[in-house]
């Protein structure tokens, strides 16, 4: 049968954009096509600033150093989560203190969030997992009554919104990636997003390695100088075209994976399978991924064995956290726990084809009753 868990699709633009940047010279970085992205968010999703970076964790190790994250601090993060949206605050000394899944959802449980809560307690970090937002009227108003700042990992989220508010724009920063598995792609590459305006021009001076270029480049003084730390954040103008090349196609794109998750859901509840994905009144999700809650770990097991033997792109996804090998104080976290063994995703991408779908579907059924 044979069919991918992923597979970007090409537009046509993108490489005439690289191309033109190839023509031009300036492949380094920071030049037309950067500016045009930048301008992009700005004016469609309404971002009040933003630098692209070469990933998304660049744009989270970014965050850590705006927050002036120092040895000692708190940071509570997802224990269910990629890990460099832990590995981004370690990075800069901090306490990682790990928040609990919710147990209709891969997000955090916000209801545990004030118990987490401590006087060195300095940023909350969230993940919008598959585009679907969290209750970020809660987060944001904790988080305000005891000065604490936000991040949102919205690694997941381009073109998906909490009520009307594009996700990575409603906390202090937020972060968006590009990597080929998302529905945007310029095969590596992300966005910081800058909400409070404490920490536009120092974002500019960090991405630019700790330097005050930009204000050289807007033709403020005759020379620029080290004057913060940094690092090379930004990509090259080849990934910045390519990725112009995409945006221009969001709407279709999130059009496009959305009916694609629509037809999952519907056809799954007419045969009846369970575990499908909650959605809440106040998201509107992207597309993102399609996944199953299964019933354990022996089914989930079973699920993916068999689509593998027909070379069918069915997965997991991660691993606790507060369980990994490099966590010196394991914790036990129930609903983490459960999502790292019970969830299993399915191929989801703008060029698959319902009637593929509807071949995943029927085997997902079949393969459920050899487990009755």
């Amino acid at each position: 049968m044979g069919i991918p868990f992923n597979s970007p699709h090409v537009f046509g633009e993108e490489n005439t954009h690289v191309q033109d940047v190839i023509a031009n010279g300036n492949i380094a970085g920071n030049g037309k096509y950067t500016r045009e992205c930048h301008d992009f968010f700005k004016s469609e999703l309404g971002f009040k600033h933003c630098l692209l970076t070469n990933s998304c964790t660049a744009a989270l190790e970014m965050a850590a150093i705006l927050l002036d994250i120092k040895p000692g601090d708190e940071v509570i993060v997802p224990s269910y989560g990629y890990v460099t949206t832990a590995n981004a605050f370690v990075l800069r000394g901090a306490k990682l203190v790990f928040a609990d899944a919710s147990k209709d959802s891969p997000n955090i449980d916000t209801s545990l969030l004030p118990s987490l809560i401590t006087d060195n307690t300095k940023a909350i970090v969230v993940m919008h997992y598959g585009g679907v937002a969290i209750n970020m009227d809660f987060v944001m108003e904790l988080a305000n009554s005891r000065n604490i700042f936000v991040v949102e990992d919205a690694a997941h989220c381009i073109d998906a919104y909490y009520k009307n508010k594009h996700l990575g724009s409603i906390g202090h920063l937020g972060t968006i990636s590009f990597h080929s598995t998302k529905n945007i792609t310029s095969g590596h590459g992300g966005l910081l997003i800058v909400n409070d305006d404490r920490f536009i021009e120092r974002s500019k001076v960090i991405w630019q390695k700790g330097t005050d270029k930009s204000r050289f480049d807007e033709g403020e003084q005759d020379y620029y100088k080290w004057v913060d730390i940094g690092s090379s954040f930004f990509p090259s103008e080849l990934t910045a075209a390519y990725l112009y090349g995409q945006i221009q196609h969001i709407t279709t794109v999130t059009k496009g994976r959305l009916n694609l998750w629509n037809h999952y859901a519907v056809k799954i509840a007419e045969y009846g399978v369970h575990g499908v994905p909650y959605i809440p009144e106040y998201c509107t999700h992207n597309g993102h991924i399609f996944y199953l809650k299964a019933k354990s770990q022996e089914e989930r097991d079973l699920i993916i064995t068999e689509f593998k033997k027909l070379e069918i792109g069915v997965c997991s996804h991660y691993l606790s956290l507060c369980e990994s090998e490099y966590i010196s104080e394991v914790h036990k976290l129930p609903q983490s726990n459960m999502w790292q063994n019970c969830l299993v995703r399915f191929p989801i991408f703008y060029d698959l084809s319902v009637s593929e779908i509807d071949s995943i579907i029927l085997l997902l059924y079949n393969i459920l009753n050899l487990d009755q």
